[in-house]
């Protein structure tokens, strides 16, 4: 029991650091080329080098994010082709050692990898993205605020209990630019030109307020010099009316961002109240399952790596089984791209969607491993 042990924690941490070292190595390549098209969006522009720099270094959490499966199926290629060369995998096959007794501890790490993106690389990239993301929309595209991002008027869907348990509220008015609240100094979201339509959970109007304005601000929409029409059309003087919501100015704007600045621990809370408000939460229901199914992806690299790279060298074909490998790896890349342009468009369920490269890539990976040992 102590051999296999020992060597399994041996090629556990040759497997280790071979990923680690293709993860920094594709990481700084990728964030190379995005610093440059930076540069070159920045060129026309007056923006000085050391913003540039920021938004690239801002993004490189979110880089080493996309590259890590990749990362871990070529350092995993790497490792287990030295430990053949060097004959390493025939003496511990000699010593009665099989291929699924010393995969166990690269499997475990990659696991062990997957899971640490998901809850702790995760959270940091969404929160530098987010920031990046609006830095680069500030100076690069001269655009900010939900204005920008809308085009026109917003709607806006939510819950509104007050006259029905199970009735909806839909809010429509043009964004304008965030004041401040003098009280508190939070920020204040403004609409312009308002109309607000209460609707029972039977689709009977029950009620319409017009506004000039409107303020999102302590958990409320503050309707100003709003004129209210009951189910009678009949309108009611002009007052200020507060009107409860989930919503807040950074939820609004999320929505409109990409569900990679937001973090694997947020999400779900998230997603309830987009799907509250009326807006689509199918990309962020994607990215959440695509964040679970990650470690599932790590194990499945890490298995496709051991089986496209263990052959032994005297029995040739080394540079075939390493090259098929690679594609194998960019053919389970573009099944992750293409099942989650489908999910996004709501042809494949999202859990479908998000787990089906992962699934796939294990099944062949096992598949091929137990064809080369057992087969």
């Amino acid at each position: 029991m102590t051999l296999p042990f020992t060597f399994g924690r041996y090629v556990a941490r040759r497997f280790l650091v071979m990923c680690l070292i293709m993860l920094a190595a594709l990481t700084g390549l990728v964030a190379l080329f995005d610093f440059i098209e930076l540069l070159r969006r920045a060129a026309t522009r007056e923006v000085g080098f050391a913003t540039v720099a920021t938004i690239a270094g801002l993004r490189i959490p979110f880089v080493s994010m996309q590259v890590l499966p990749f990362a871990i199926l070529l350092g995993g290629i790497l490792a287990f082709w030295r430990l053949a060369r060097s004959s390493e995998l025939v003496v511990a096959r000699a010593a009665g050692i099989s291929a699924w007794g010393f995969l166990t501890g690269p499997v475990i790490v990659a696991a062990m990898i997957g899971a640490g993106a998901t809850a702790g690389l995760s959270p940091l990239s969404a929160a530098m993205l987010a920031r990046a993301e609006r830095l680069d929309a500030a100076v690069l595209r001269n655009q900010s605020g939900t204005s920008a991002l809308a085009g026109g008027r917003l709607w806006l869907r939510q819950a509104d209990r007050e006259l029905d348990p199970q009735g909806v509220a839909i809010l429509s008015g043009r964004p304008v630019a965030p004041g401040t609240n003098s009280g508190t100094g939070s920020a204040v979201f403004g609409l312009e030109d308002v109309s607000l339509w209460r609707i029972s959970s039977a689709d009977r109007f029950l009620g319409r307020v017009e506004a000039p304005r409107a303020a999102l601000t302590n958990g409320a929409w503050v309707l100003e010099n709003a004129i209210a029409f009951g189910s009678d059309r009949q309108a009611s003087p002009a007052r200020t009316i507060r009107f409860p919501t989930e919503l807040t100015p950074e939820r609004i704007e999320d929505s409109f961002a990409s569900p990679d600045t937001l973090s694997f621990w947020v999400l779900p809370d998230f997603i309830s109240v987009l799907e509250n408000s009326g807006f689509s939460a199918v990309r962020h229901r994607l990215q959440f399952h695509s964040l679970l199914a990650l470690p599932m992806l790590a194990v499945a690299m890490a298995l496709l790596s051991a089986g496209f790279s263990m052959r032994e060298a005297r029995k040739g074909g080394v540079a075939q089984m390493l090259g098929a490998g690679v594609a194998a790896g960019f053919a389970l890349f573009l099944l992750d791209r293409v099942t989650g342009e489908f999910g996004e468009t709501g042809t494949l369920p999202v859990v479908l969607a998000a787990w089906a490269p992962a699934m796939a890539g294990l099944m062949c990976a096992v598949a091929l491993l137990l064809h080369l040992e057992d087969g």
